[in-house]
């Protein structure tokens, strides 16, 4: 692979426990964004942010309409609201339709994030209870980019990453306590 140009994550019900294990262990110095997309309740906005905020050591933030996405952050897809990340790098919010009964979909983020990034982009799937995401992957994976799913006897909620192996042919199945090491093994400054 080409040096990553960004990791995006995505899941629904059970992947907050996973980030809760996962982020508190990527190096600090990495020299891409993560990007996350979770399903979540309108209204539980700031809470997430400082959930994670207060287990890592790199910068987390709530995406901005237009704003430039930085390596080494950490952004956080806004409740109720589609994640779209355009050509230029910036961050696009939309509030058309749900997709997969989700707004924000995964699907989007990860089809606007291969069309920017292409063959520099990392995706992965976590537990979740719908097929959103699934589309997503298979875009990111003929743009050239890594698709990951959990695996899924290491899921919550076992039909999201299911799926994902079963329609995306992921590029790889991760158990939590190796998303931390593969993700950091991705920065040229690991």
């Amino acid at each position: 692979m080409k040096k990553c140009g960004a990791v995006v994550i995505g899941g629904s019900a059970g992947s907050l426990d996973v980030l809760l294990k996962v982020l508190p262990e990527i190096n600090p110095k990495i020299d891409f964004p993560i990007i996350i997309v979770i399903h979540r309740k309108q209204g539980a906005d700031s809470l997430l942010t400082d959930l994670i905020s207060h287990r890592t050591n790199l910068k987390v933030k709530e995406a901005d309409e237009k704003e430039s996405i930085l390596n080494g952050c950490i952004y956080i897809a806004p409740s109720d609201y589609h994640l779209l990340i355009e050509r230029d790098f910036t961050f696009s919010l939309d509030y058309s339709e749900k997709i997969n009964y989700s707004r924000p979909s995964i699907d989007v983020t990860f089809q606007t994030a291969a069309d920017a990034y292409g063959d520099k982009l990392v995706c992965l799937l976590l537990s979740g209870s719908n097929a959103d995401g699934v589309n997503g992957l298979i875009s990111a994976k003929k743009n050239g980019g890594i698709t990951l799913a959990q695996d899924p006897d290491t899921a919550q909620v076992t039909y999201m990453p299911e799926q994902a192996i079963l329609k995306a042919n992921v590029s790889l199945v991760l158990k939590i306590d190796q998303m931390a090491d593969y993700i950091n093994s991705l920065s040229e400054t690991h």
